[in-house]
């Protein structure tokens, strides 16, 4: 019989910005089973450069437009957080599959509409949980589920950026980021900790704001900040392993090369594991009698089985975050969900909202865990 060839899944990305242009257009450009139809964005200005950069013909303000169109059979959703709601339920109404950047919403009422109406509508659904992709991360949970480390006592993580004091411009404000640091960057931490420990019990955690960023980073004025920018927590597991937690964008001296410092570390009965951003393709090991030395990542942990990406090829601490979109295209062609889902989107953002609950009422918050 002669071969078959699927037509490629045709994406719509729905916000033109930085983070499209760093994760999602490369992954897709990667992906013999994937074209870039389509872009969506307030920017007339950004839609024309996009227009050259990526390069796509077809570009629009008008994101019903897209999701309605049945030339288009998934779209990936980079807007400020406040959009992602109505953006996820017009894509899921017209059958479009759908990856969405975290947090998911501004808070777990508005996620937990997009993954009803996601898993309602029978569509694929993705959390956009770039770290989850590293190398280092995934070869931890084979390392944790396969009990080389034994039973797992501890979690801990650190996410320390040094980033300007200026302006985050849409971040910086409640009604459109819901939170800063901590809905922006530990959020992927929380879902580290639930993917490798399982669900979390109970948390007592807290925010702060430092930088007031009234102006812009070309010296213009613009309203404070009303967000986070240092967050922690401590926690308990289901399992009765412990965690903790803490993140920060204003740890001077930090900058490694704009990556930031990232451990996520596990000590179980038998062993330590630590994952770092950085280094992303080693793990650094130990055990009693031998100290936390790195560890080169098996191959076959450096990227999904079946991708076309090289991973001695680019830089290791941005490559892997085109797996992404291997992981979604893969899903869709496979017929299957994918990992991580609007499910898991929502687990990490009840706990985020405990953190703020936590911190309004100076206690600790049982978590629920949600049904699916």
């Amino acid at each position: 019989m002669p071969h078959v060839t699927q037509p490629p899944v045709r994406i719509a990305i729905l916000g033109a910005g930085a983070v499209s242009d760093y994760h999602h257009v490369p992954g897709i450009r990667l992906d013999p089973r994937a074209e870039l139809v389509a872009v969506c964005d307030s920017n007339v200005a950004l839609l024309e450069q996009r227009k050259r950069d990526w390069p796509v013909d077809r570009v629009t303000t008008d994101y019903e437009q897209l999701c309605a169109d049945p030339q288009i059979d998934a779209v990936i959703i980079a807007t400020p957080n406040n959009l992602h709601l109505p953006m996820a339920r017009a894509a899921a109404a017209h059958g479009k599959h759908v990856m969405c950047e975290k947090p998911l919403g501004l808070n777990a009422a508005e996620v937990r509409q997009m993954y009803c109406a996601a898993r309602d509508a029978d569509v694929v659904h993705m959390t956009a949980f770039t770290y989850r992709f590293a190398p280092s991360m995934r070869y931890m949970k084979h390392l944790l589920n396969t009990g080389a480390l034994g039973t797992p006592r501890h979690f801990r993580s650190q996410r320390f950026l040094d980033w300007p004091e200026t302006s985050w411009g849409w971040r910086q404000y409640r009604n459109q980021a819901g939170a800063g640091d901590l809905y922006d960057m530990t959020i992927h931490r929380i879902d580290f900790a639930l993917d490798l420990m399982g669900p979390l019990e109970r948390i007592c955690g807290a925010v702060a704001r430092f930088a007031p960023r009234t102006t812009t980073a070309d010296g213009q004025p613009c309203a404070p900040s009303e967000v986070d920018d240092w967050s922690g927590m401590i926690g308990q597991f289901a399992s009765g392993a412990v965690g903790v937690w803490e993140g920060t964008t204003l740890a001077k001296g930090y900058g490694l090369k704009g990556f930031g410092h990232e451990w996520a570390e596990i000590n179980g009965s038998e062993g330590s594991a630590v994952y770092r951003l950085h280094e992303p393709n080693t793990l650094l090991l130990g055990k009693t009698g031998q100290d936390l030395a790195p560890v080169s990542v098996p191959d076959e942990f450096l990227s999904p089985a079946g991708s076309p990406r090289d991973p001695q090829v680019g830089v290791p601490a941005t490559v892997f975050r085109y797996d992404l979109v291997w992981e979604f295209v893969s899903a869709i062609t496979q017929g299957r969900a994918a990992v991580p889902s609007f499910h898991d989107g929502l687990r990490a953002q009840i706990v985020a909202d405990a953190v703020l609950e936590s911190q309004s009422q100076r206690t600790w918050v049982t978590i629920a865990d949600e049904p699916r």
